[in-house]
């Protein structure tokens, strides 16, 4: 669904150029449910923007679907927006209109695309539980039922990707978990891939996969798997399930570059440069020896 190789964006103003992005790299697969992690100034709302066709990448490749995003034209791009990508912001002002009722607010992108399906409105806000409020007004709803609305709305044109930027950094921890669950259901019942950037840890850890962004690069990446497997014995189970867990991975480009994380480096004492060795079996990385003497 996506693929980024060697992404760059550079700011520059009259006096200042600011690189978001120094050549990151990404794939996420057709299906997948996702999070992309980082400090503040990472490059992580930059990636997000570029991938909902908000902004334009300076370098580097961009494919989501069929889509280059580096190449494509003003008319594509309000197309890409309308029928593959869907955004959910963590400012609810952003997704919804208060003057219009839950349904009213679904119905108006697909008003704009001239493909208005009241069924299908209708069933997008049973899916995200609010079957009993469609027909409320915004400020007779909760933030939490609020940005339900704008999941539902962000489904309205039948989407293949859903990017949700922060979608649960301003409700409870109850409403977390809420949104949390609709994610899931969407994902395995409608196939949208999604793809979450957040800070909450405890949520990028109930997604299979975490992307982090360092400095504009992708950094590590965590993977989620059961430690009770046993080699050619299958899953074990027990009465509270798979017990699943998220491993980290360093991550290496296609020419062979990684990026070790810094704590590594610390203890190491390693700064701009380092010895590497290989044994057979492993890849041993130590402070360079001193040339002196």
């Amino acid at each position: 669904m996506i693929s980024c190789e060697g992404l760059v964006k550079i700011y520059k103003s009259d006096d200042l150029e600011v690189v978001a992005l120094q050549g990151l790299n990404l794939r996420v697969e057709d299906g997948e449910l996702m999070a992309i992690i980082g400090n503040s100034g990472s490059g992580k709302s930059t990636l997000l923007n570029i991938l909902g066709g908000l902004d334009r990448p300076s370098a580097g490749s961009v494919q989501v679907g069929p889509w280059d995003l580096l190449k494509i034209s003003e008319d594509e791009l309000v197309k890409y927006k309308r029928e593959t990508v869907g955004f959910i912001w963590q400012n609810n002002a952003r997704n919804l209109l208060p003057y219009l009722t839950a349904l009213e607010n679904v119905e108006m992108p697909m008003m704009l695309s001239g493909k208005v399906d009241r069924a299908y409105a209708k069933q997008l806000l049973e899916w995200v539980g609010l079957k009993e409020r469609m027909h409320n007004k915004l400020h007779q709803l909760s933030g939490g039922e609020q940005q339900r609305v704008a999941i539902a709305i962000s489904l309205c044109n039948r989407p293949k990707l859903l990017l949700a930027d922060e979608p649960t950094g301003s409700v409870d921890t109850a409403t977390s978990d809420l949104i949390m669950g609709i994610f899931r259901k969407l994902n395995k019942e409608i196939g949208v891939t999604i793809v979450i950037v957040t800070h909450d840890l405890t949520l990028a850890g109930k997604v299979d996969r975490v992307v982090a962004i360092r400095d504009g690069l992708t950094s590590t990446e965590f993977l989620k798997r059961n430690p009770n497997m046993i080699p050619g014995g299958g899953e074990q189970q027990d009465e509270k399930g798979l017990q699943a867990v998220h491993e980290a991975y360093v991550v290496v480009d296609r020419v062979g570059r990684l990026q070790v994380p810094k704590e590594y480096l610390s203890a190491l004492n390693i700064k701009d440069k380092a010895s590497m060795e290989f044994d057979g079996e492993r890849i041993i990385i130590t402070p360079p020896k001193s040339l002196g003497g």
